[in-house]
């Protein structure tokens, strides 16, 4: 499907000289995303503790909803910074602005943690709070684009996928190590304790990385202007065309893997509250998830690299989307500790692996001078519109129709939109071509050189 939409076309790779970067450029982007990830999240796991502190109510659940709406505010200026951040990497440069997304994430974390209680200051504390939570959206939006940027741009031709693929298994990291820290903390002090400043612990041990944060991230060499060499590779037809194209299947499959994303989030709540398991097999299955997340994007990654970016993507999704609703009917009907923690580790396995190859196909598709840009803002839009309402469109619909078997419902609509859009991508790996024009290994093919006898 895709060939009537590609042509071969010149693309520059970094010159074998840059080899030494690759290392260092991957694990200092690797860790920076990390922490920028850890600072944001964070926050949700202390949600209840927030609340009481900064928005005391009579009604506790006031507090906390008070608390989760400005959790909500971060993601209001991820647009914002997806573009502000992102233009600024495609003009000044990827390191200057992961240093500065860096900065800010770091700041706002330090707010956070050392802002003193409304009963101290009134309403300047939540007043504080709210400003932080804006500036953390704001320096999150601007991380995704140029990251993902630096990482395809940095990687050797032939291993762009697993560099990217860093970045959501990164994200994934993040997620867990908040997760442990949360734990950690829940269980070696008392709730007083942990109400009182437990929470500003947690959000501390992100605050306190932001010298490593910076001096990594400050002696990281740049990609966007690195000495090149031109090689074969297949590019879409048409340029500015195959862009919005390009940009707008994106979009559609961001969206998707943001549902996805959320709504296997959602499962330590949908658990205790529809399911009703202990809470111990509740969270477990969230840190099966998140585990199994993180080796299944770094196989995406790798598989992409061998295979080709199309097959990675198809091919699984097709199989997650055959097995979302045999998986949650299995859960439903058993709910054992083998099905929920089975079930959703292996529906995470394979849901994940599509995700990494269309991270490096839309930063491949993407031209330079607009990449971090695009693909911030694309990234930014979709979790703005899908990340925050999955949770409560997914409760809301449980209490409507009453059906346990809501979340894979919409896991199924939202992964048949994605595997839509990813059949109508293009294959952007570098390729090398047999006489017949099929693929015979995704490694770039360098063009001949020409004397000066051709006149070039």
């Amino acid at each position: 499907m895709s060939r009537q939409f590609t042509r071969e076309r010149l693309e520059h790779v970094l010159d074998p000289a840059d080899e030494r970067l690759r290392s260092r450029a991957v694990l200092g982007a690797t860790i920076g995303n990390i922490l920028e990830f850890y600072d944001f999240g964070t926050y949700s796991f202390f949600a209840i503790q927030i609340g009481q502190t900064f928005f005391p109510a009579n009604d506790p659940f006031a507090s906390l909803m008070l608390s989760l709406a400005t959790f909500g505010a971060g993601f209001v200026t991820r647009p914002i910074g997806a573009i502000v951040l992102g233009s600024y990497s495609d003009r000044a440069g990827r390191r200057p602005a992961m240093t500065a997304s860096f900065t800010m994430m770091s700041a706002a974390a330090l707010l956070l943690a050392t802002t003193p209680s409304y009963e101290t200051i009134g309403l300047a504390a939540p007043s504080l709070v709210v400003f932080a939570r804006l500036l953390q959206g704001f320096a999150l939006g601007g991380e995704v684009g140029p990251t993902t940027a630096y990482l395809m741009e940095a990687a050797p031709e032939g291993a762009r996928g697993l560099a990217v693929s860093f970045q959501p298994a990164s994200q994934q990291l993040a997620a867990t190590a908040g997760a442990l820290v949360g734990e950690i903390l829940s269980l070696t002090m008392t709730s007083d304790e942990l109400n009182a400043y437990g929470w500003r612990i947690a959000l501390l041990l992100g605050a306190v990385m932001l010298p490593l944060g910076i001096w990594l991230r400050s002696a990281l060499p740049e990609t966007l202007h690195l000495h090149q060499v031109p090689v074969l590779v297949a590019r879409p037809r048409g340029q500015s065309s195959a862009d919005r194209r390009i940009m707008c299947l994106g979009f559609v499959i961001l969206a998707s893997c943001t549902i996805t994303t959320y709504v296997a989030g959602y499962m330590t709540t949908y658990a205790m509250n529809t399911l009703h398991v202990s809470a111990p097999l509740a969270f477990g299955a969230t840190l099966i998830s998140n585990a199994v997340g993180i080796a299944a994007a770094l196989l995406g990654g790798l598989l992409a690299d061998r295979a080709g970016r199309r097959r990675v993507m198809i091919w699984p999704q097709i199989m997650a989307l055959l097995m979302i609703y045999p998986v949650f009917l299995w859960i439903v009907e058993s709910r054992s500790a083998f099905a929920i923690l089975g079930g959703l580790g292996a529906l995470t396995l394979i849901g994940m692996i599509p995700y990494s190859a269309f991270y490096v196909s839309m930063a491949e598709g993407l031209p330079r001078n607009i990449r971090a840009r695009a693909f911030a803002t694309i990234y930014a839009f979709a979790i703005a519109i899908f990340g925050g309402t999955a949770q409560p469109i997914v409760t809301w619909l449980i209490h409507l129709t009453g059906s346990a078997l809501v979340p894979a419902w919409y896991m199924l609509l939202a992964s048949a939109a994605g595997l839509f859009a990813m059949l109508m991508m293009p294959e952007t790996a570098p390729l090398n071509l047999a006489p017949d024009h099929k693929r015979t290994f995704v490694t770039p093919r360098p063009l001949p050189r020409h004397s000066s006898k051709d006149g070039h």
